[in-house]
């Protein structure tokens, strides 16, 4: 029997951040005027670049390629975790509400963490 052909929407990481970014898109809705261009900009592209580099990583010809792919989401992980702790920093968020939104993060960090270990280990 063949094995169909696995493509990002197979993968738990992927689903689970795409989610993810419709959250975070809620949770800046509420974001100061003046933040639009900046903090909120920036979360919401921290965001969209997990699930958009685990696509573009599946889409790959080896996993050599999808690893680095890979490591860019979690990048972005680290990128956005940075940016929610500071927007309760500066007093525009709400500290449980980020503590959700990091718990669900760390989720998705580490599932796609074990997509790379499982992708090395092949």
């Amino acid at each position: 029997m063949i094995n169909p052909v696995r493509t990002h929407r197979d993968f738990e990481a992927w689903k689970k951040s795409v989610d993810f970014v419709a959250s975070i898109y809620d949770f800046t809705k509420s974001f100061p005027k003046e933040e639009t261009y900046g903090l909120s900009s920036q979360i919401r592209r921290s965001a969209v670049s997990i699930p958009s580099n685990i696509a573009e990583g599946a889409a790959r010809k080896n996993d050599k390629e999808f690893i680095q792919f890979l490591y860019v989401a979690l990048g972005s992980a680290a990128e956005l975790e940075t940016q929610l702790i500071i927007s309760n920093k500066i007093q525009i968020s709400d500290q449980g509400e980020i503590n959700v939104l990091l718990e669900s993060l760390e989720e998705i960090s580490k599932m796609i963490f074990g997509l790379i270990k499982f992708l090395k280990n092949k």
